[in-house]
């Protein structure tokens, strides 16, 4: 097998309010923080001579490898960015922030917000609009029924309830 490997499909470019500012905090702590102390822990480690076989060294460049890598996919992230911070017209709608309240076929009461791709890990409850239940969802209606099919079975949702809360976060 090569180095070669496909390119990832980029995720959806919407965020919310607070998903964007959790990006830009993160940038800023890799780059005005993180970076110049690893960048001085480096130069110190090759002030003491030998580098072959200095472990400082060695893990301190690799560490500013994974810290530039981080700030350029954050900067040029946040350069493509939609930052949604009101709510749609139509709030009985499913849009992007929403958060939804899903009834199952077994009695089950599940609630969800549907975020970007960036945020999606901030909060258990919160799902990407690239997931296979927020592509159902979009544009669906309170009271609604929706059916997705996975390896692991059918499931059936029922929408209970639409909600827009705090669109900025």
């Amino acid at each position: 097998m090569g180095r070669y490997r496909t390119p990832q499909q980029s995720g959806s470019k919407y965020i919310t309010a607070a998903g964007a500012a959790r990006l830009r905090a993160e940038l800023e702590e890799l780059w005005r923080r993180e970076r110049p102390q690893v960048t001085a822990a480096v130069a110190a480690a090759a002030a003491q001579g030998d580098r072959s076989e200095n472990a400082e060294y060695t893990y301190g460049k690799r560490r500013l490898r994974e810290i530039d890598r981080r700030v350029r996919f954050l900067r040029a992230r946040l350069d493509g960015m939609v930052i949604v911070d009101k709510p749609p017209s139509d709030r009985q709608r499913v849009f992007f922030g929403a958060r939804v309240t899903l009834d199952t076929d077994d009695g089950q009461r599940l609630q969800y917000r549907i975020v970007g791709p960036d945020e999606f890990d901030a909060a258990s409850d919160y799902i990407s609009m690239d997931a296979p239940l927020a592509k159902i969802l979009l544009g669906r209606r309170v009271h609604d029924e929706v059916c997705l099919t996975l390896a692991a079975g059918t499931q059936r949702y029922s929408i209970a309830a639409v909600d827009y809360p705090d669109t900025a976060g």
